[in-house]
């Protein structure tokens, strides 16, 4: 499990679903490769550059989110570590509201939904064990002022493979807001994960991830939301679920400089 082929076959059905006919059940979809330069991470080496590729689609039933990360390492930290790693995660959510063809909303939640994801883990670090994680849970679309908009999904974990327990809990909201500068944009999007419970060796943690970017293409004149540059932050504290201690820190507080390429 969490092989590059596991890989492979997920984004092809990614790119596939993105080929779908405009009068089918998909609405619409979008791709985007990102690089990133930063420094200052924890547990892997401290350096490392990396390239992201993004798919998002809305269809009359749900919504998919699938992206692929693959990280190079300037420079292992110790003899048995490796110097590249791939992880992705494949996301579907089933939206009653659609399904139903009825309104589900009350307060600020605007739709609810049965959330899936899979992530899956690949690493050159010697000893190290390929995982794959099962996760499901109900999710909540929220409209939120000034948001572009603002997703809560709460999930129950099921690992595969790896070392990690199984009875482990997480709650991750994603979120995009943005802000008009000038003949631009600003837009601040990202997610949390965090996973609520100790179990066994593994502690509880929260995974930060803002990015900050400035659409630069448009103030080029270029198609809006085509061509972004800007930062991305990632706190993570006890990072992996491995508990920081004086002798081994494990909080990360990392950035990394960002250019994002929408197609």
């Amino acid at each position: 499990m969490g092989t590059l082929l596991a890989k492979g076959a997920v984004l092809a059905a990614a790119l596939w679903v993105g080929s779908a006919a405009a009068d089918g059940p998909l609405l619409w979809h979008g791709e985007s490769l990102t690089y990133a330069y930063g420094k200052n991470f924890k547990v892997d080496p401290s350096i490392q550059q990396t390239v992201t590729f993004e798919h998002a689609s809305n269809w009359t039933w749900g919504d998919i989110y699938t992206f692929i990360d693959t990280y190079w390492y300037n420079g292992a930290s110790e003899p048995g570590d490796g110097h590249s790693a791939n992880y992705g995660e494949f996301s579907t959510r089933f939206s009653f509201g659609k399904i139903s063809n009825q309104k589900i909303s009350f307060g600020p939640v605007s739709d609810v939904l049965l959330a899936t994801t899979v992530e899956w883990d690949k690493n050159d670090v010697k000893g190290y064990d390929d995982q794959v994680n099962y996760l499901i849970g109900p999710g909540f679309d929220l409209k939120l002022p000034g948001f572009d908009y603002f997703l809560l999904n709460t999930y129950y974990r099921k690992p595969d493979g790896g070392n990690e327990p199984s009875g482990r809990y997480q709650i991750t909201p994603v979120w995009s807001y943005t802000i008009p500068i000038g003949k631009s944009d600003v837009v601040i999007d990202g997610y949390a994960d965090w996973v609520v419970n100790n179990k066994g060796n593994y502690h509880s943690y929260v995974h930060f991830n803002p990015q900050v970017k400035y659409d630069l293409g448009r103030l080029l004149g270029y198609e809006r939301r085509h061509l972004f540059v800007g930062i991305e932050y990632e706190y993570w504290s006890d990072k992996y679920g491995i508990k920081s201690t004086s002798a081994f820190d494990t909080n990360q507080s990392a950035t990394s400089a960002i250019v994002r390429y929408d197609f």
